[in-house]
């Protein structure tokens, strides 16, 4: 879809720009399929805030996606293509044969009236789901499973793919867009296509009440703090802190490596690329 940008009527509109969304279903999302959220603030069970700079912004229902694809040859058809405001792609809603209703991630291509089908022995086409083994080398996949059977994992965000490159034993060697290569059961399932709304990377907010609509509040620059409230602050005059930049609890900020080790590791081939400084 198009992006939108619009006259400089106000100083925020002369700088944003947005996704044309016009071609997407306009009604409320499909009732049964929904249910309500909770929203934390940031804050965990006992009051405390754990994630800071989240509160407020417009309430919203979820939407329940079938990343399981469990209905096996059965096939499907796309009624429409909604928007999803808990996701960055866009969610699309099938009726099966049998009259049962889903919603799945929407692949880009995607369109009403299409046909989409999981299982075995069924076409390499886009919105179908097929376990690893039997999809072609060199296949774009989204909605990848790590574990078979427990539902879709990776590239699951908008514009996001996996690049099948082949096979080694019982495994599927994926190549993920960060630049890492790793191995996966090819029991596990994939689904076949690129993740759709890829403009999404290029939306500029314009202006700081959008965010306030999205839950994000603003976030105050260490180097404006007092000394007691973040290691960049104090100093005379507007100073860049006196050390390296590092998070309020003195956390390195220029990559130092936080993850920890997992019994997956043994089916990394090679690390994402690394990050330019």
């Amino acid at each position: 879809m198009a992006l939108k940008t619009f006259k400089p009527y106000t100083k925020s509109t002369r700088g944003t720009v947005v996704i044309n969304k016009s071609a997407l279903w306009k009604g409320s999302p499909y009732k049964p399929l929904t249910k309500g959220q909770n929203f934390t603030g940031g804050r965990n069970n006992n009051g405390r805030i754990t994630s800071r700079h989240i509160g407020g912004g417009s309430k919203h229902k979820y939407r329940v996606i079938d990343f399981y694809r469990k209905k096996k040859n059965v096939p499907a058809v796309v009624e429409r293509i909604e928007y999803d405001p808990n996701r960055t792609g866009y969610i699309a809603l099938i009726t099966y044969k049998d009259k049962e209703k889903a919603y799945i991630i929407s692949p880009q291509g995607l369109k009403k009236g299409d046909t989409v089908e999981s299982g075995k022995n069924i076409d390499i086409k886009i919105g179908n789901a097929l376990e690893l083994r039997d999809i072609p080398p060199g296949t774009q996949l989204h909605n990848v499973e790590l574990v078979p059977g427990n539902g879709a994992k990776l590239a699951r965000s908008a514009g996001s793919s996996v690049t099948l490159s082949g096979y080694d034993g019982d495994y599927a060697i994926l190549k993920l867009s960060s630049g890492e290569s790793r191995k996966v059961s090819s029991s596990c399932s994939a689904t076949i296509g690129v993740v759709s709304n890829p403009d999404q990377k290029n939306i500029k907010i314009g202006k700081a009440g959008r965010n306030r609509w999205r839950g994000k509040r603003p976030q105050t620059r260490g180097v404006a703090m007092n000394p007691v409230d973040h290691p960049h602050g104090g100093g005379e005059g507007k100073t860049s802190g006196g050390r390296s930049p590092v998070s309020p609890w003195g956390q390195s900020a220029k990559g130092l490596k936080t993850r920890k080790p997992k019994r997956s590791d043994k089916l990394i081939i090679s690390r994402r690329k690394k990050r330019n400084k």
